[in-house]
């Protein structure tokens, strides 16, 4: 009973000393100082938009595509044709070379085969489809190298040897129905199967032993065991393979310790870690963009995988006229769909899907955001999703853009000399920005917060219209400025 009339007295005291210390002046407790409270303000500013061809993309990611469709927007065809190399693990090893059994043709093969794994189908599953298959070039003037800059319209036959007939050639559908229904449902993949001669196996197999060091890593082992092959769409047309991965199977087999034979298979992958890049020869979308931006049209366009994007001219001088020492607390824009409303897409198969990320970065840093494999920062780029329950897509806030952009350019015309309108005229694009549909990679740390590991340009066959902003009906932004009482 002594201990808590203690406690008790303790509690007391302390309250006592708390009230005697504090000032008389309650009201300010959790608010800014008189001298440094702050005042809000906002606006609505008007934001102009614009359809512009986007059909120089990088094209070498590890999202690959074979087929040939025709385009429900433009009734064009477009044909997609892949090259690939092939990953093999350091200091890959064979059994020893006495130890192989060769075929009845003396061959260290048994066979071999690629097959490509389908992760997505656009258009008829069931409709035959003949691609050829090309080996890419030893020759060190034609060879596929890491340094190489490729796009979507990058004619990738100039890395492969061309002449006489290809080593392969497979007519298939993105359904295999060779297989029973109950072979396809069970721990199955859909992918196209094709068989090479087991010449090309045994060469493959035999550099080994030439020289085990061809497979110390993938550097040496395309560049002297295997460069890769080109993936030629020359037949069919209604289905385009999204593929997920290609491998390269070669099966051989030999005597164990034990004098066993054994079977075995060696296999091959393309992975990010080797060059993987798909042509895309598509009709001429200029009509298409002229039509887009007609006084007439209400409308701009996200069009992969070699397209069309949305321009966006920022209005940041207004947002600066008369604000010249806020600070921006927050820029908002959204962007609204149209529904698609052609009457001629019925048919699901050959529906074109809706971008489900966006990047927003600005005009001058499109070429060396993809080259350099960024990310966004949120402050020269920004990523957003498709928002399916509102039709739209919103960036919440790309304050630190539009203070970068001004910053940038006082910081110019100081530097140089230059009026405002000198400067400007000599940087055009200075406040433009465009919207580019990208897939994003990410991952999730042990506290659950997402960080993007990778944003490429979408590569997809994907089509949206989005509400054009004009000068007669111009997309709103909505910005919150601050400002410190002085």
């Amino acid at each position: 009973m002594r201990h808590i009339i203690q406690a008790a007295s303790a509690t007391l005291l302390a309250l006592a000393l708390l009230f005697t210390g504090c000032s008389e002046d309650t009201g300010s407790l959790g608010v800014y100082p008189t001298q440094d409270a702050i005042s809000s303000s906002d606006g609505t500013f008007d934001v102009l938009s614009t359809s512009v061809a986007n059909n120089n993309v990088p094209a070498s990611s590890t999202a690959c595509y074979l087929g040939k469709v025709i385009d429900p927007e433009t009734d064009k065809a477009i044909t997609a044709t892949f090259a690939t190399q092939f990953h093999t693990f350091e200091n890959y090893t064979f059994p020893d070379r006495a130890n192989i059994i060769t075929t009845t043709e003396g061959l260290l093969c048994q066979s071999i085969e690629i097959r490509l794994f389908i992760k997505d189908t656009f258009g008829d599953r069931n409709n035959p489809m003949k691609v050829e298959v090309w080996p890419l070039s030893w020759n060190e003037d034609k060879m596929l190298k890491e340094s190489q800059k490729l796009y979507t319209d990058t004619d990738l036959r100039q890395f492969a040897d061309m002449d006489g007939s290809p080593i392969a050639t497979k007519v298939f559908t993105a359904t295999d129905y060779i297989l029973t229904q109950a072979q396809r449902s069970s721990n199955y993949s859909d992918n196209v199967r094709i068989v090479l001669d087991p010449k090309i196996g045994d060469a493959i197999i035999q550099k080994y032993y030439d020289d085990p060091a061809n497979f110390r890593d993938s550097y040496s082992f395309i560049r002297n065991v295997c460069p890769g092959f080109l993936f030629q769409t020359v037949g069919g047309i209604g289905t385009m393979l999204h593929l997920e991965v290609c491998t390269m199977n070669i099966e051989f087999m030999y005597k164990d310790n034990d004098g066993n034979t054994v079977s075995a298979n060696c296999r091959f992958a393309a992975t990010p870690e080797v060059i993987q890049s798909t042509q895309f020869e598509s009709s001429d979308l200029s009509a298409l963009i002229e039509k887009m931006n007609s006084e007439e049209s209400d409308a701009t366009m996200l069009k992969t995988p070699a397209g069309i994007c949305t321009e966006l001219i920022l209005p940041i001088n207004d947002i600066y006229r008369g604000h010249e020492n806020d600070s921006i607390s927050r820029a908002s824009i959204t962007l609204t769909r149209f529904n698609n409303q052609d009457p001629d897409a019925k048919n699901e198969d050959y529906a074109l899907g809706i971008p489900q990320n966006l990047l927003l970065v600005r005009k001058q840093n499109i070429r060396s955001f993809f080259d350099n494999h960024q990310v966004s920062d949120s402050r020269q780029s920004f990523t957003t999703d498709f928002q399916p329950t509102y039709n739209s897509y919103s960036f919440a806030n790309i304050g630190n853009l539009i203070a970068y952009c001004i910053h940038e350019k006082k910081t110019g015309m100081m530097a140089t000399g230059m009026t405002e309108e000198d400067w400007e005229k000599k940087h055009p694009d200075w406040n433009h920005v465009m919207l580019i549909p990208v897939a994003i990679t990410t991952t999730k740390d042990a506290y659950d917060i997402v960080s993007e590991v990778s944003v490429n340009q979408d590569m997809s066959l994907c089509s949206t219209k989005l509400v054009r902003g004009t000068k007669a009906n111009p997309i709103k932004m909505q910005v919150i400025f601050s400002r410190y009482a002085k």
